[in-house]
């Protein structure tokens, strides 16, 4: 990718891929230049009797080098940058991630208000009050009599 931090072998790169003439304003000494570079980067190739051509075997070498990402598992299925992205159709799944949310955001034996309950699970969403709905209906956060407070219930 060195190869590529140059302007000109970048331009002449592409104008090898497009199959249009390399850097035809160019002085032959800077052409040779950018050309020689993208050569011994194995960016590019001569092929016979169609001059030089892009090589995609370097991106594929690139490629297989890099790790492939893990599948993700538990609640990080259904977290993006640490916010919920989706919530699971199954029951458990659900259940799994909010008690998550609930763990993370509410200590045990703490009442709080509607409004600081809301301030914390806008950390895991933008639509509080649906995630307060489901903590309430899973019966992870109690809510009194009156609605003046929540407390956990694990």
């Amino acid at each position: 990718m060195a190869a590529l931090a140059s302007r000109e072998a970048r331009t002449a790169y592409a104008q090898i891929v497009l199959g249009e003439v390399v850097l035809p304003g160019a002085k032959e000494q800077r052409r040779s230049k950018a050309i020689g570079m993208l050569l011994e980067a194995g960016l590019v190739e001569w092929s016979g009797d169609k001059g030089l051509e892009a090589s995609d075997t370097v991106f594929r070498g690139l490629l297989s080098q890099h790790p492939k990402r893990q599948p993700k598992t538990g609640v990080d299925r259904f977290l993006r940058l640490g916010r919920i992205d989706r919530y699971p159709a199954s029951p458990a799944d659900r259940r799994e991630l909010l008690a998550w949310v609930v763990g993370q955001a509410i200590r045990s034996g703490e009442d709080l208000t509607e409004r600081q309950v809301n301030e914390r699970l806008l950390n895991y969403t933008d639509d509080v009050v649906l995630l307060r709905r489901y903590l309430v209906d899973f019966e992870l956060l109690e809510r009194t009599a009156s609605g003046s407070s929540y407390r956990r219930v694990v």
